[in-house]
């Protein structure tokens, strides 16, 4: 496994919770990063994404000003800080490495994508 997602959970809408992605084998040190989520029967939708060195970030609609990503590089981790958390963004998450270095909205701007981990919110 290349890219680990963990810190997925149950929590009550208006909680928090911190997603991490680890690069274990420190692959993509060098690769855009994001964060994608597919909520129950729907397509998978872009979350939030951000440059090699975490010089630039965007995010969906949906999440700004209530997601944060960031990166360590030294640890070769990408986390996605998640607050005032609405039923609506339950799904399963995943992380992907870009194919370039920059952030990145697209799908097929993704070049590996990692397993998901669950993300519940009760209302």
């Amino acid at each position: 496994v290349q890219l680990q997602a963990s810190g997925g959970g149950l929590v009550q809408a208006g909680g928090s919770l911190r997603l991490s992605c680890a690069d274990y084998r420190r692959t993509f040190s060098n690769n855009g990063m994001g964060w994608f989520r597919q909520p129950p029967g729907k397509e998978r939708e872009f979350v939030a994404a951000i440059a090699w060195n975490g010089g630039s970030t965007i995010y969906a609609d949906s999440v700004k000003g209530r997601f944060t990503i960031s990166r360590d590089r030294t640890k070769n981790t990408v986390l996605l800080q998640m607050s005032s958390l609405k039923p609506e963004d339950t799904a399963v998450y995943y992380c992907a490495a870009a194919r370039s270095s920059a952030s990145a909205m697209l799908p097929s701007e993704y070049r590996y994508w990692g397993q998901g981990t669950q993300v519940t919110v009760s209302s």
